[in-house]
């Protein structure tokens, strides 16, 4: 490409400028046709191809499973018209940082160590974080023995603290590829943990990955980015990127579907409910949405028509529903059953509720009907906090219930069709002070974090439980945190309060995990997200606290929550092998 310096981003046009055949062991040579694998897939370097047909012909060649992508293209649309039955120009935009013009960070990102992958581990985490972004996943066996290329560098970053990946991106190195004579770079797959509390993970990526590429005196760096992720436009423009022409094509492959196929009718349904619709669409099944407000969708297949609002379903009983529905209920039969639970009581007199808390020390104090932790108090100690927790119980039912706390790990194990399809760790709200913000606006930075991750559906509020729980471990929320001091500013560990979930699914004991699918056997309940405290997964201690009538599905991906749910409803399209 060439650049005119004096025009802050204007391209004179997309040039072919003299260069050298390729290079390097990851640069396959196809006369001067350049492409590069990636481990997910291969980059094809458009404007080396010696003509249209056959940079499409190469395309067409992507391997099942992989994810190929042909960039710097000089003439997209003619290509496209090639194969438009199995090309598609992809809905992104090409963002350009020019080195001569980037300045490193005064303010390096604190608590981040950026490194290169250096062990299979490393390269697992990568594949971790990319499922959990719904991202192609790259090839662990590819990743290890290309750790030192100079070609590729793949990069993780590490929690300083806690030595946990939350972070990954790939560099492209165009000169050592192809002899690039505008002495390119490009970035390709940055992916921060959607549940990472440590903030400045992504701009600490990119900024590693651009000095190192403009200490090797490497002109630029570019990278693709959704058209929709305003999210990574607004980090790509704050560290100086620029839009540029530049445009990929892509062939159709069942991964790339929605960026091909328009927005679907049901866009406007929540992340619960389109997953699973996603699903349905995906085998043919007919999808009608009854009511965007409430998410309720039919679902019809050879005759059969079901109806779901996210993942209840017309096969859950009303029985099984008012059971879910009524804590104090599910706690008495699933005691009966000699399940494990924490003492309860229902609030009467003030007395009685003092004599329950002087016996247990410390309570949790909760509506007997509700969801997303509306209502309820963790951890109260004292007469005061009790008063005032039962008076906003209250505000949400009329029953209020008095619970035993339980020291441990909250613990959501998802039970469809009495087969465990995924476990996650719940971990309250918290944030990690920087020495220079408040409490307060540290919660709204973790908000909008954790909102961008989910799609919206994980806040922290700003409310009394929240104050209490800050005041309760010596701070106001006007005060500024200590530098690494990390906050619990909720006891509930509900996504919707801005909890994260940690998956554990292949940790589960089997002593948990029989004691979930009894209690979905006494429930007689088809799907059900279940609630335990446990000191550890993997041991025997647990207790059982509530179920969930309407488990949200999206919260476990990649865990094949929709794919078990849709096998329920529709088995004849199931593509699971049958039990042996």
């Amino acid at each position: 490409m060439t650049h005119d310096p004096g025009s802050r981003g204007r391209f004179e046009g997309l040039s072919l400028r003299s260069w050298r055949p390729p290079r390097g062991p990851e640069a396959k040579r196809l006369a001067e046709d350049v492409v590069v694998r990636c481990g997910w897939g291969r980059l094809l370097f458009g404007h080396t191809f010696r003509s249209n047909a056959r940079l499409a012909e190469e395309l067409l060649r992507e391997r099942p499973g992989a994810r190929d992508i042909a960039i710097y293209l000089r003439d997209p649309h003619v290509v496209l018209s090639i194969a438009p039955q199995d090309l598609f120009l992809d809905p992104s935009h090409t963002y350009r940082l020019w080195f001569e013009r980037y300045r490193p960070s005064d303010l390096p990102a604190k608590d981040v160590v950026v490194r290169r992958v250096t062990s299979r581990a490393d390269a697992e985490a990568m594949n971790r974080l990319y499922r959990a972004r719904g991202m192609a996943p790259v090839d662990v066996d590819f990743v290890v023995a290309k750790r030192t290329s100079k070609v590729l560098t793949h990069l993780v970053a590490e929690d300083a603290r806690t030595g946990e990946i939350v972070g990954t991106v790939t560099g492209v190195d165009h000169v050592m590829a192809f002899d690039d004579p505008e002495k390119g770079s490009s970035l390709w797959c940055l992916a921060v943990d959607p549940q990472a509390e440590l903030p400045g993970v992504g701009d600490a990526l990119v900024r590693w990955l651009a000095e190192h590429y403009q200490a090797k005196g490497r002109a630029h760096m570019d990278l693709s980015v959704q058209h929709d992720n305003a999210q990574a436009i607004r980090l790509y423009e704050k560290l100086g990127f620029e839009r540029v022409p530049v445009f990929c094509l892509k062939h159709k492959n069942a991964f790339n579907e929605r960026l091909f196929m328009g927005p679907p009718p049901e866009a406007d349904l929540n992340p619960y409910a389109k997953i699973i619709v996603e699903e349905a669409r995906r085998r043919g099944i007919g999808v009608k949405i009854v009511d965007e407000e409430t998410n309720l969708f039919a679902l019809t297949f050879g005759g059969r028509t079901i109806r779901c609002r996210e993942s209840l379903s017309e096969l859950t009983s009303a029985v099984a529903l008012g059971i879910c529905d009524d804590k104090r209920l599910a706690w008495k039969l699933v005691s009966e059953a000699g399940i494990a639970v924490p003492a309860q009581r229902v609030v009467g007199s003030m007395e009685e509720s003092l004599d329950f808390l002087e016996e247990h020390g410390r309570v949790v104090v909760k509506p007997a009907r509700g969801e997303q932790g509306a209502g309820v108090s963790v951890d109260v100690r004292d007469s005061a906090t009790l008063a005032r927790a039962i008076e906003r119980a209250k505000h949400h039912a009329e029953r209020v219930l008095l619970e035993e706390y339980v020291e441990g790990d909250d613990l959501r194990v998802v039970v469809i069709n009495q087969e465990i399809v995924a476990a996650a760790i719940r971990r309250p709200a918290q944030v990690i002070g920087t020495g220079e913000h408040s409490v307060l606006e540290l919660i709204r930075k973790q908000s909008r974090r954790r909102a961008a991750a989910t799609q919206g559906e994980s806040r922290i509020p700003e409310d009394e439980e929240t104050r209490r729980c800050v005041e309760e471990a010596g701070y106001a929320l006007t005060d500024v945190l200590p530098r690494g001091r990390r906050l619990v500013v909720r006891k509930t560990a509900n996504l919707h309060t801005g909890g994260t979930l940690h998956d554990v699914t292949d940790d589960l004991s089997a002593t948990i995990a029989e004691a979930a699918l009894r209690v979905a056997r006494v429930i007689d309940i088809p799907v059900v997200g279940l609630d335990f405290i446990t000191s550890d997964v993997r041991g025997a201690d647990y207790a059982f606290i509530e179920a969930n009538e309407r488990p949200g599905l999206a919260n476990h991906e990649p865990r094949p929550t929709a794919e078990r749910f849709v096998d329920l409803l529709f088995p004849e399209t199931s593509s699971r092998e049958p039990a042996a």
